[in-house]
Formats: structure tokens, C-alpha cells, sequence
């Protein structure tokens, strides 16, 4: 690759990919994989890490919330799964774009000689100009379904930034319902300020993370500063960027003050 073209983990939440009944939103999805598809046209290297399969699976099955039993969340996320890789398949399709699904499961990279395949694995697509579509493997995994045991993946944004490291990407970029990362609650805080860049996770950083967001996701701030410790670490830039403006993508990876973007460690 060229000095200007870099290698991409792009990881798109829950609420940012479903509608507030769990549908998937066909819009937001076709979107993406239009501007993920135009970046690759540009000569950079794409990967997309998402969520949705249980609030997908849970509308296409006509449940009336998100299950509680584990066995049920699992059905659920192998129907959703199902559903939108089905859908990013053929929107992708449309812009001349060849995709494949990668699902893990933390034996995936705790184990080293897994590991070493798995790299193999997204290299040989990257050199072959794909875009790996990768989510857990919520169907046989519990780590992030089933809380309260050890974790490796745990939540999407903790396995975004392992594959980043895994991958060597320069970037990651996390695309939520949020703009970034704030001094203050926005919600309850109007004066609140957003931060565009942030150097080190120092204790007053940490200490900005709330809890998890809706019911259709598990993720949180807090879950997304231990994303960023991961990436920051592996010496990978990472950004978090509101994923109702796709559109940003194009400036985030331009180097642009869109988000919040958390520095490598040493740039």
C-alpha cells in the first residue's frame, strides 16, 4: 500500500444498524457498504466488524422482546446473523465488492496456533481485495451474551479492537449513536464538551465512561476506552464518530476532527 492508504477496522453498532423495533435498517446498511466499498476503490484495506444478530434474530422472529434465556439469545443471534449477512452480501454485491464472513469466538485468539490461521485467514482476503465482514459467534459463544464469567471478545468494540491488533490496522473506527467522548453526561449536561483527541486514558478519561446504551446493544463508553486501550496500545489510532453520518467516514479516515480520536501510542 501506498504511505496514504491505510488498513481499516470499521466497527458499526447495534443501534446504528437495526431500527428501534430490531429490524435491520436496510438504508443504513446498504450505506455502508457503499462508502466501505468506495474506500476500498480508493486503495485502502476495509474490514467491518458489527452487531445486531440478537435484535435482528428477535424481530425476525416475531418475539416480543429480546430473549433472556441463553439458548434463546443464541437461536436469536444465528437467525439475525443470518439475515444480515445476507443483506451486506448483496449490498455489496451492488457496488462490485467481494465480502466474506468471519465469526469468532475467543478460543479464536486466545489459542496461538488458531490465531496464527486466523491472521492467515484476513491477510489472504485483504491481499485478494475483501472485505471481511466479521462478527462473535453469538450461536455457540456466550462472552458477550451470558455476563458475569470470564471474557476474552466480551463485546463488539472489545473484538474490533482485537482484530485491528490482530490485523496491524492503523485505524479503528467506532461508529454508535454517540459523536465521541465527552467531558460530562450530553444527556443531563448541556455545557457538556465533546473531545476531539485524546493522547493517554488517564484516570479523569476513564472516569468519563457511563453505562451500556439500549436494549438492542451491550455496549457502553466504558466498553469503547477499553477498545481504545487495546488499539492505543497496538499502536493503532482509533476513533469513535456517530454512526448516523456515514458520510464522516470519509473525513475520519482523511485524518479530519470528526469524533473523538484516541492517539497510538508514540504518534
Amino acid at each position: 500500500m501506498r504511505q496514504d492508504e491505510k488498513r481499516i477496522v470499521v466497527k458499526v453498532g447495534t443501534s446504528t444498524l437495526t431500527h428501534e423495533s430490531g429490524a435491520p435498517n436496510l438504508r443504513r446498511m446498504n450505506h455502508l457498504a457503499r462508502i466501505l466499498s468506495d474506500l476500498h476503490g480508493m486503495g485502502h484495506e476495509v474490514i467491518l466488524v458489527f452487531s445486531g444478530a440478537i435484535a435482528v434474530g428477535t424481530s425476525r422472529l416475531g418475539l416480543p422482546e429480546r430473549p433472556g434465556e441463553l439458548r434463546m439469545k443464541q437461536a436469536a443471534a444465528a437467525v439475525g446473523q443470518c439475515q444480515m449477512m445476507h443483506i451486506f452480501d448483496r449490498s455489496f454485491s451492488e457496488y462490485s465488492q467481494s465480502a466474506a464472513q468471519i465469526l469468532l469466538t475467543g478460543d479464536d485468539v486466545e489459542d496461538e496456533g488458531r490465531r496464527e490461521h486466523l491472521k492467515g485467514t484476513f491477510f489472504a482476503l485483504l491481499e485478494m481485495g475483501v472485505i471481511p465482514v466479521v462478527n462473535e459467534n453469538d450461536s455457540v459463544s456466550s462472552a458477550e451474551i451470558e455476563t458475569g464469567r470470564h471474557k476474552v471478545l466480551g463485546d463488539n468494540d472489545t473484538l474490533s479492537a482485537i482484530v485491528a491488533k490482530l490485523c496491524r490496522a492503523d485505524l479503528l473506527i467506532l461508529l454508535s449513536d454517540i459523536d465521541g467522548l465527552y467531558d460530562a453526561d450530553p444527556k443531563s449536561n448541556p455545557a457538556a464538551k465533546l473531545l476531539h483527541r485524546v493522547a493517554a486514558l488517564t484516570p479523569e478519561i476513564l472516569e468519563m465512561a457511563g453505562g451500556a446504551g439500549t436494549w438492542r446493544g451491550t455496549g457502553g463508553m466504558a466498553t469503547k476506552l477499553s477498545a481504545a486501550r487495546i488499539a492505543m496500545e497496538a499502536g493503532c489510532d482509533m476513533v469513535i464518530a456517530n454512526g448516523a453520518r456515514m458520510e464522516d467516514l470519509y473525513g475520519i479516515v482523511e485524518g479530519r476532527e470528526i469524533g473523538t480520536r484516541f492517539l497510538a501510542a508514540g504518534s
